[in-house]
């Protein structure tokens, strides 16, 4: 059974709904299947709900317990506490019950990507290069973990809407996860096959590049209405991954660009060393057809998580961040614009946050004389408010804009909401900006005429 089930309550009129599973409280049946079943609980100890899946055991004729165990718990069982990124699941706990062994997992509320398989149902085309973004950055992630997910599909893939909007997505199931660090035996024959790679249908060696193909699949079936295949028998659908080439996008849908066609198409690939070489190619990839323009926006809005990414990731400031901490930067900071002529600073005032340049340039002015211009990379107000008493928190200068500026603020506010490896992050940050500038000033005492 997948996580599709998570997306909203249904349960059953007739079952009976147990009242605790282990020490979690149960509050509703989010679905089940024929090996496992799905719960929405309370964690009372840590105040926060939770889904519960818990395999059924005997419910499969044919299949013994033990190898139930091996294929819905024993993998996701090994990732506790593992995986810790913004858009994959999280699992917090694994218990080998008798009656049942279950996993409990972060609870998302909303739905599946199924929910925007059906071509009367389809998203933006904007909102599906976000979220095979995302998924290609969460899954890369995954990747580094030494674990292939085996079985990228829509269902598997869980997101929240707001307003209509798509706004997050998260990575779920990892029930068929191969662990490419365990020397445990792997159990084969799993994924959902019109989502599948050639060379998993064959038994072949897998490595993340067979995720690639999932998730190119699944993005094709959200631009096309319909997965990259279809027949109307397992074993013709199976020839068509493994010889077949999909049909152009181009063809399929109203404002697809052949650069996103091109993208989508070189996932699905049939040899894994003709697909994107790997999954910083691939986000990359999609990124640029939204910064190229190539893909049509669905609705006004600001400007993508997206393209926010990759421009942090462009700049000096954040060099030291990995992907999970760009994420919190992303989500957590304030993303400002300022006209030519705003003043960022004014000299007096208290300095209760600071700036990172992304885009355009300042001037810092002090008694009417222009003494420093900062652009694109540089942080500006962080020694106002790293100042250790009042007295060294107010600013001694102007800061106005001289181009067009696109800023990331930062309060107390928002630096207490991010993880302590993101602050850390940051303090190695402002070392280095705090050296530079007293190398600077170092060297404006001792050659003077060298710095002018």
């Amino acid at each position: 059974m997948t996580l599709s089930s998570l997306a909203a309550p249904n349960p059953p009129a007739d079952a009976a709904l147990p009242q605790r599973i282990g020490k979690y409280r149960v509050l509703a049946r989010l679905g089940e299947g024929t090996t496992s079943e799905v719960f929405l609980a309370h964690d009372d100890f840590n105040d926060r709900p939770v889904a519960i899946k818990r395999v059924r055991l005997g419910a499969a004729p044919g299949v013994s317990d033990s190898q139930l165990m091996a294929r819905f718990f024993d993998a996701e069982a090994a990732l506790v506490g593992r995986l810790q990124h913004p858009n994959v699941v999280q699992i917090y706990d694994a218990v080998s019950d008798p009656a049942g062994p279950y996993v409990v997992m972060q609870y998302v509320p909303g739905t599946t990507l199924r929910s925007f398989c059906r071509a009367d149902a389809l998203l933006p085309l904007d909102q599906v290069v976000e979220i095979g973004f995302k998924c290609a950055m969460a899954l890369g992630y995954v990747s580094r973990q030494g674990l292939i997910h085996r079985d990228v599909k829509p269902a598997n893939l869980l997101v929240t809407v707001q307003d209509g909007m798509v706004t997050d997505v998260k990575v779920s199931d990892f029930g068929s996860a191969l662990n490419l660090q365990s020397d445990a035996t792997q159990v084969l024959g799993v994924g959902s096959l019109a989502y599948m790679p050639p060379e998993q249908l064959d038994g072949g060696t897998l490595d993340a590049s067979a995720d690639i193909y999932g998730l190119g699949a699944v993005l094709y079936h959200l631009i096309a209405g319909h997965p990259p295949f279809e027949a109307t028998t397992t074993s013709v659908l199976m020839a068509q991954i493994c010889t077949a080439e999909p049909a152009s996008l181009v063809g399929e849908r109203a404002g697809v660009d052949p650069a996103l066609d091109a993208v989508v198409r070189r996932s699905l690939a049939k040899r894994p060393q003709d697909r994107h070489p790997d999954w910083d190619s691939f986000a990359r990839a999609l990124s640029a057809l939204v910064t190229n323009q190539q893909v049509p926006l669905g609705a006004p809005q600001d400007v993508l998580d997206s393209e926010r990414f990759t421009l942090l990731r462009s700049l000096e400031f954040f060099g030291g961040f990995g992907d999970v901490e760009l994420w919190e930067v992303v989500r957590r900071a304030d993303w400002q614009r300022h006209p030519v002529g705003h003043r960022l600073y004014r000299s007096g005032e208290e300095g209760n946050t600071f700036h990172i340049i992304a885009a355009g340039a300042v001037e810092v002015n002090r008694d009417g004389r222009v003494v420093a211009r900062l652009s694109t990379g540089t942080s500006v107000g962080e020694m106002a408010y790293l100042a250790p008493n009042p007295e060294f928190k107010r600013h001694s200068t102007d800061v106005v804009v001289v181009e067009p500026a696109t800023t990331i603020s930062f309060t107390p506010q928002t630096m207490a909401r991010l993880s302590p490896d993101g602050r850390h992050l940051f303090d190695e940050a402002f070392i280095r900006v705090l050296v530079r500038r007293l190398h600077v000033a170092h060297e404006a005492l001792a050659h003077p005429r060298r710095i002018l």
